[in-house]
């Protein structure tokens, strides 16, 4: 039995190995009584937690008329591209992972945005990041009403158009401007500015919407009334095809302005060509329970899975296993992870227990030199392999709160959980105008090179690796958790951490996600809140660890999390954060029975 001793920090450590405890983390205080977001419910029915309130009350709203998980999570998306412009809409893209109770399985969509057949593997080298992610070479061609649309047809019960209604009438009434939405418009305002129908949306009378004013977007509710009406093929190859397509040729940049901003390649045949597709999950059993994720070409069930399968075999699981198992799950992550139609991702191995047992063997008591070397999945494997480290690691690009996700069940026990994003907070800064949507800027998650043989170089209809993680625990068979979260590789480790905190550390889900975060990505240093530095930093440091600051913006935060958890007797915990980003948003259909 593991003995358990206090230090003079306060954390809990088993056998001299640091634990963070479930009562240290920040306390969930309950808003007063009025119409405010929530970060905790509980109740029966259904449930839904979103970064926002609106988009969770929309969700809500198809829930109570009847609709299933499905229809709710399509609907939260839709709203959140009304609310969270900056992170979703219906020309970015996703990852949805999905229970069906009635058939008992999870399956998964990928919505995920692809190259034009224009776009070569060299078509990034050279220009500079800041340049490509405002530009419409950057801009993928989009996934997210494919993936509504498949969704809706296979699991949903009700039809796009119907689906769409919560959203149309936010963007028709509008909403109220909070702070998060004003100073991601601020932070954005430089190149919004530059493009004539973005400065006309989001930048009225020359500066950000004040927090308290009411913003709308009459052209959004138009566009999403017509898609209803029209259907996907007008978005894959129809009018509103042909209007994106126009914008990304040809970006509509003010007289004057100094921006270098680059012409895409996509034509509508690009999107005619587009196809959302349903995956098989990746799957771990980890401590009796099955954890399913989003396998390739997103690298959060892959990096996810072998994360845990790395610390369950571990003789003991503390804060600096869970940052060495993170490392070399980011090292495997970036030398084999790609679309699998474009390279051979050796999944099974990634994910197989003798390939994590022969990484597991390389934590030791002190952090690993940097970077950490990929193993080898080749199904051979030896008691312990090599430690040395990498000739070089890849430069990684700052990461923030891009992307957004929601997680949705309902009264027959179906689940979503729903990674929705346009890339970087704003996308590429480009209105397409007359519609009020921002176009994304997902190519930017292509290596841009020189990097020979890099799984994820762009390539003509190749879709961009990713680190969108939404994840669903079975217990038994049954639901037990779903959790996902944004900001970009962060999400990876964000998810991890949130499980190692419920289901190691024995925290409550609400504690789980409001403790502090540290994410290590296979990095020199590994990015750490303020209060995870305070409370653990001293001894992660002598154990080798060099902790640094997370730049942002906002300065200081990693994710946004939202999460459910199925209590006894029907019960179900929705859960968001009670503070990053603002805090979030959940809700169920009913408190009793």
């Amino acid at each position: 039995m593991r003995s358990v001793v206090v230090t003079s920090l306060g954390v809990l450590t088993l056998a001299g190995l640091l634990v963070p405890p479930a009562e240290a983390a920040p306390a969930v205080h309950t808003p007063p009584p009025k119409e405010v977001k929530r970060p905790v419910a509980e109740g029966y029915g259904g449930a839904v937690a979103t970064v926002d309130l609106d988009a969770s009350k929309a969700a809500l709203t198809v829930l109570r008329q009847g609709g299933n998980a499905m229809d709710a999570a399509v609907a939260g998306a839709a709203a959140l591209g009304v609310t969270e412009p900056y992170s979703a809409g219906l020309a970015g893209g996703g990852f949805l992972v999905y229970y069906d109770a009635r058939h008992r399985k999870v399956t998964t969509i990928d919505g995920r945005e692809t190259a034009p057949r224009a776009m070569t593997s060299t078509a990034l080298e050279g220009i500079p990041f800041a340049e490509a992610v405002s530009s419409g070479l950057s801009v993928g061609v989009p996934g997210s009403v494919a993936q509504w649309d498949l969704a809706l047809r296979k699991y949903g019960t009700m039809s796009l158009r119907q689906a769409l209604r919560p959203a149309i009438e936010i963007a028709d009434r509008g909403f109220v401007v909070d702070q998060t939405f004003h100073d991601q418009t601020q932070q954005n305002a430089d190149r919004f500015a530059d493009f004539t129908p973005t400065a006309a949306l989001y930048l009225p009378g020359g500066q950000p919407p004040p927090v308290g004013s009411v913003f709308r977007n009459p052209d959004l509710a138009r566009t999403y009334r017509e898609l209803g009406i029209r259907g996907p093929a007008w978005l894959y190859g129809g009018d509103l095809g042909r209007e994106i397509v126009n914008t990304v040729k040809k970006p509509p940049v003010r007289a004057g302005a100094t921006r270098n901003v680059r012409s895409g390649l996509m034509e509508v045949s690009d999107l005619r060509a587009y196809r959302a597709l349903e995956r098989p999950p990746t799957k771990v059993t980890y401590k009796g329970m099955d954890v399913y994720g989003m396998a390739p070409p997103s690298s959060g069930g892959s990096t996810v899975g072998e994360a845990l399968n790395i610390l369950e075999a571990v003789p003991k699981i503390g804060l600096h296993e869970y940052l060495e198992a993170s490392r070399l799950a980011f090292a495997d992550r970036n030398a084999y992870v790609g679309d699998p139609a474009y390279t051979r991702v050796p999944l099974g191995d990634l994910l197989s227990d003798g390939f994590a047992k022969e990484r597991a063997c390389l934590i030791g008591p002190r952090a690993m030199p940097h970077p950490a070397a990929p193993g080898s999945p080749d199904g051979s494997y030896s008691a312990c392999a090599s430690a040395a480290p990498a000739a070089s690691a890849p430069e990684e690009k700052k990461e923030g709160p891009e992307t957004t996700h929601l997680v949705v069940t309902d009264r027959w026990g179906d689940v979503a959980a729903y990674n929705i994003t346009i890339e970087q907070t704003g996308g590429s800064g480009i209105v397409v105008p007359g519609r009020g949507i921002l176009l994304n800027n997902e190519l930017t998650d292509f290596t841009f090179g020189p990097a020979p043989g890099d799984p994820n170089l762009p390539a003509p209809g190749k879709r961009p690796r990713s680190s969108m993680a939404p994840t669903i625990v079975l217990k038994d068979g049954r639901p037990l958790l779903a959790v996902g979260s944004p900001g970009g590789a962060t999400i990876i480790t964000t998810v991890l951490q949130i499980l190692v905190n419920r289901l190691d550390f024995g925290m409550s889900l609400p504690d789980a996600v409001a403790a502090p975060r540290a994410s290590q990505r296979n990095t020199a240093a590994t990015q750490a809140e303020p209060a995870f530095t305070q409370w653990y930093g001293a001894e992660l440091t002598a154990l080798g660890h060099t902790l640094t600051d997370v730049p942002g913006p906002p300065a200081g935060e990693i994710g946004a999390a939202t999460g459910l958890e199925f209590l006894r007797d029907g019960k179900v915990q929705a859960v968001a954060e009670p503070a990053r980003r603002g805090g979030g948003s959940a809700l169920v259909v009913g408190t009793h029975r």
